[in-house]
């Protein structure tokens, strides 16, 4: 056997390592093994309480199904607008007050606000106004931020600007088209807006006499270059053509066409965008009610088998807490 003091430190070396290898090997097997006695343990639990775990998840779609049929009904639907004057910041801000009155259950301003009677604000349980995102900036709506979770630095999921969401619930969906009505007249009600509106169309009609005047100018120039072209190719004495350099009209095309596309662009939005607000999509008859069976039963139904076990494992193991509550 070498006695090289190098090597007997890599023997050592190799020595530690096998020995931390097992001893990581021993605390894996140990814990694997507890692990499968926790779960059998817990599957013996559950085969021996099956028949008071069956019982409480019918208790809980018991409770879930009594609270649906003994509470008021509620329905969600959603329209989609566009604001032509101000940013969706301020918008969203501004409709979000109805939001407020809903939360404070403020039914009077509520209802001068929607421009309704008192008594049918009584069905209202929100009115709020949320953002809609671009995943990818690609131009297309992706969801509604609900959850108001969105982080506005990311600058690639993007808040839509030319568009946001209303969500209305109701206890009554059929006067969801009254509540759209109400939303409508509360923007339209707001006098800044509408002076805002009105300095938009204005300038937009004096934009838009200006681009016919300078359309006017270019058809007229263009026309004159082409007549002074003709006349420079007309026949001279004796037969011949004259060829001078001549002035390309065709020029002028792109410039007429940009002015009028840009004209067409105004009118699209004096005809069409012309309010404070536009609505893209209207509301959706609600088909099913938001808290119907299903909307209880997501929670009650874990919390009552939860709670059912917690209890089954107090009184399986009662003699032991008791000691230890005199222990204490």
């Amino acid at each position: 056997m070498s006695k090289d003091p190098e090597f007997k430190d890599i023997a050592k070396d190799e020595i530690d390592l096998l020995d931390l290898l097992n001893k990581l090997w021993n605390s894996f097997s140990r814990g694997m093994e507890a692990l499968v006695r926790v779960i059998l343990h817990i599957f013996f639990f559950m085969i021996k309480k099956l028949l008071w775990l069956i019982l409480s998840l019918a208790i809980g779609v018991g409770f879930s199904y009594l609270l649906k049929y003994s509470t008021e009904r509620n329905y969600s639907s959603n329209i989609l607008l566009k604001s032509n004057t101000v940013s969706n910041v301020e918008m969203i801000n501004y409709i979000n007050k109805l939001h407020t009155f809903c939360r404070e259950g403020n039914l009077d301003e509520l209802a001068a606000a929607l421009s309704v009677n008192r008594e049918k604000v009584k069905d209202i349980k929100d009115i709020q106004a949320f953002w809609i995102i671009d995943l990818g900036a690609d131009g297309i709506e992706d969801y509604v931020d609900f959850r108001e979770k969105h982080d506005v630095i990311d600058t690639f999921n993007i808040r839509m600007e030319d568009r946001f969401n209303i969500r209305v619930k109701t206890t009554i969906p059929q006067e969801l088209s009254e509540i759209r009505d109400g939303i409508i007249t509360f923007i339209e009600k707001n006098r800044f807006y509408q002076d805002q509106n009105t300095l938009r169309l204005k300038q937009s009609t004096d934009l838009l006499a200006r681009i016919n005047y300078e359309i006017q100018q270019l058809d007229s120039l263009q026309k004159i270059k082409y007549f002074e072209e003709s006349r420079r190719l007309l026949p001279k004495e004796g037969g011949q053509m004259i060829f001078l350099q001549d002035y390309q009209t065709q020029l002028l095309h792109e410039d007429i066409s940009k002015l009028i596309i840009q004209k067409q662009e105004i009118e699209r939005m004096q005809t069409i965008y012309a309010d404070l607000i536009t609505l893209l999509s209207d509301f959706t008859p609600p088909f099913k009610p938001e808290n119907g069976a299903l909307y209880y039963g997501k929670v009650i139904i874990p919390l009552i088998f939860v709670l059912t076990i917690i209890l089954l494992l107090v009184i399986d193991n009662r003699k032991r807490l008791a000691d230890v509550y005199k222990r204490y």
